[in-house]
């Protein structure tokens, strides 16, 4: 009788061997869960009744996927592995009390995936109308968090996020890079050879020009609200198509005929998260703050001045009309470091003192996914 395994004893011991690890996989999250209970009584019994408990920390969280990239040996990749236990964190976090989070709306945009992406698929998030909404759903506790969208690496930044900030007393608790895929879609009843109209964001459709301009050259391109709005638009119309994402598809039941067809490879946006308290330290952190200038000679450059001289790096700087019509203009700066840190907080002191108005935004971990 032959020694050699065939190929079914193979599987059957692989299997079995998986059967196994996912045993203890289970075991072990099931212990991880338990941990986090404990913690959250603990905070309970070291605060009075009527504190309200924090307990999701973004410094925290961004340290353990940190650790769990760095510990990660593969085959999966850093992301992936990230990404696994980013979802652990959000379920068991969801034990004690789901965080609630509102995102630019509505469902299916790429701004539920940015929120979505960074607190889980426990948090319980909500779609809002308007990027003003979110701000004053946040600033009224009726949710723990926000997400906005706030720069794309193609049509630049939203303004719209930028003013809300100037009048809002809420910070930035977080970031999420989000990589950009477009996609063209249809619905059931599209007749895919007669396509003459197209709808979609208005930023999608410039992300899109060029291959819009090669294979629909004589559609017409309709600019709508949102990349879901787009989708839901579809229903009913023989003779349109969509571009949206993925995630806009499987919620209306598309179909995509064609898929990223953003014109630069490498297209993503950038989202923030508005929150009501200051983050503490992670040991990667960002900072972003708001200056208004007085309209003089070389204004900019003494603004700048100082973070070249103790080697800050500047990673955006946009200018704003002011909306006081005090000061002609404001700077919305971004750097890496935490207000925290003594180098940081000494050139905060030094800008300060050379403007009329300074006002942090927040400090808070760079993105991690």
């Amino acid at each position: 009788m032959s020694t050699e395994q065939t190929e079914a004893e193979k599987l059957l011991e692989l299997r079995n061997k998986i059967d196994a690890i996912d045993e203890e996989i289970g075991r072990l999250i099931s212990a991880r869960a338990t941990c986090a209970q404990e913690v959250a009584e603990v905070k309970k019994a070291s605060l009075p009744d009527d504190t309200t408990i924090l307990f999701y920390r973004p410094e925290r969280e961004a340290q353990v996927l940190r650790k769990a990239m760095e510990r990660n040996n593969g085959p999966l990749s850093n992301e992936e592995m990230a990404r696994l236990f980013r979802e652990i964190m959000s379920a068991c976090l969801a034990l004690e009390n789901p965080i609630k989070v509102a995102y630019l709306g509505p469902e299916g945009t790429f701004t539920q995936q940015a929120s979505l992406k960074h607190f889980g698929h426990s948090a319980v998030v909500t779609p809002l109308a308007a990027i003003d909404e979110v701000f004053r759903e946040v600033e009224a506790g009726a949710v723990n968090y926000g997400v906005v969208p706030v720069e794309n690496s193609t049509e630049g930044v939203v303004n719209h996020t930028l003013d809300n900030f100037m009048g809002s007393n809420l910070k930035i608790c977080g970031e999420v890079e989000l990589r950009i895929h477009h996609n063209l879609m249809v619905s059931d009843v599209t007749n895919v050879n007669s396509i003459s109209r197209i709808y979609s964001h208005s930023q999608s459709l410039a992300q899109c020009r060029k291959w819009l301009d090669a294979h629909y050259p004589k559609a017409e391109r309709i600019a709508v609200s949102s990349n879901a709005e787009a989708a839901k638009r579809l229903k009913g119309e023989w003779n349109a198509a969509a571009i949206a994402g993925s995630m806009a598809a499987e919620l209306y039941s598309l179909k995509m005929i064609a898929e990223k067809i953003e014109d630069q490879p490498d297209n993503s946006t950038r989202f923030l998260i508005i929150g009501q308290q200051a983050v503490p330290q992670s040991g990667v952190d960002k900072t972003s703050i708001v200056v208004a200038m007085r309209n003089e000679p070389g204004a900019l450059h003494n603004l700048l001045e100082p973070f070249h001289r103790h080697n800050i790096d500047l990673t955006r700087v946009e200018t704003r009309p002011s909306r006081t019509g005090v000061w002609t203009y404001v700077f919305f700066i971004d750097f890496v470091g935490h207000v925290d840190d003594p180098l940081i907080n000494d050139v905060m002191k030094e800008v300060a003192s050379r403007c009329a108005d300074l006002k942090l935004l927040g400090s808070y971990p760079k993105a991690v996914l």
